[in-house]
């Protein structure tokens, strides 16, 4: 059983991806020095606008959450997990957390990537206001 969805987002100059646990994608138009795990703006989709078949996977404690953020021509790949917790209603943001910490923004918990993790070169592409294609795909394995 599988699912996915896509987000549209662009970097901005104020982009730092220094956030030692988490990364955010947002549907805000504005960045501020303080949004160090952002890293997507004017996104097209928040938590809440999610394919409702990926959002009902997500909420499975055995859900594993692919996500390909591709920007500048550079793709970094970021495994997480789902929860039964998630309630994915946030209208704007969408979070990958490295904790077990679990808030309506929250998509993936348990990621094997944060901000501060994020090669540097991808980082930059953002900085220059590269189109960023978040492409999540949620699966529940075999014999789980």
């Amino acid at each position: 059983m599988k699912a996915r969805d896509i987000v549209r987002a662009r970097g901005h100059p104020l982009v730092q991806g220094t956030h030692p646990t988490t990364f955010e994608v947002t549907r805000d138009e504005t960045l501020t020095l303080s949004g160090d795990c952002i890293i997507g703006i004017a996104a097209d989709k928040g938590a809440a606008d999610l394919d409702p078949g990926l959002r009902a996977l997500l909420r499975d404690v055995r859900a594993v959450l692919t996500t390909r953020l591709v920007a500048g021509g550079q793709t970094v790949v970021v495994r997480s997990q789902g929860s039964a917790a998630f309630t994915l209603d946030h209208p704007a943001d969408l979070v990958w957390r490295r904790s077990d910490f679990v808030s309506d923004r929250t998509v993936g918990i348990r990621s094997d990537h944060v901000a501060a993790a994020l090669p540097r070169e991808f980082i930059e592409a953002l900085r220059r206001g590269e189109e960023l294609v978040v492409e999540l795909e949620a699966e529940i394995p075999e014999g789980t």
